[in-house]
């Protein structure tokens, strides 16, 4: 078998930096998750599934704190967030035995996928404090700074 044939190769190579990407940006819907195991992926769905109950949650506590009506896509991003790190810092060895061992390709990864992790990391961090502060706002002065 030469280099360039593929004909033993049955599954298209995962690159690492996009399913970073698509946890960090997309992740509360669990497009990363189906990016990586496809349909029939639980916890894709599990992510997904956060929307339409947040937006039921939305119309019948309609006015109520959005940390109330959204918690539960706050949740599903905040994990999305971690997942994204934990997807970029997988040592590439690792992530081409688990994603990419019938690929035929190697992962290489680059400072594109660095720089995405930083941010990441950052609008992770805001974020969490973000929803701790005003969760703590709300519960001891019931949302006088908000």
């Amino acid at each position: 078998m030469t280099p360039t044939d593929t004909s033993n190769y049955t599954t298209p190579h995962k690159n690492k930096t996009l399913a970073t990407l698509l946890a960090a940006v997309f992740g509360a819907i669990g497009l990363h998750r189906f990016y990586l195991g496809g349909k029939k992926d639980k916890w894709g769905w599990l992510h997904f599934i956060t929307l339409p109950i947040s937006m039921v949650i939305h119309y019948f506590y309609f006015g109520k704190p959005e940390i109330v009506q959204y918690g539960f896509l706050l949740l599903s991003f905040l994990i999305a967030i971690l997942e994204a790190l934990v997807i970029g810092l997988t040592p590439d060895e690792k992530w081409d035995a688990r994603h990419n061992s019938k690929s035929g390709k190697t992962s290489e990864s680059n400072w594109p996928l660095a720089l995405l992790l930083v941010l990441t990391l950052a609008v992770g961090a805001f974020a969490l404090i973000a929803a701790i502060a005003r969760t703590f706002d709300l519960l001891y002065t019931g949302g006088a700074y908000g």
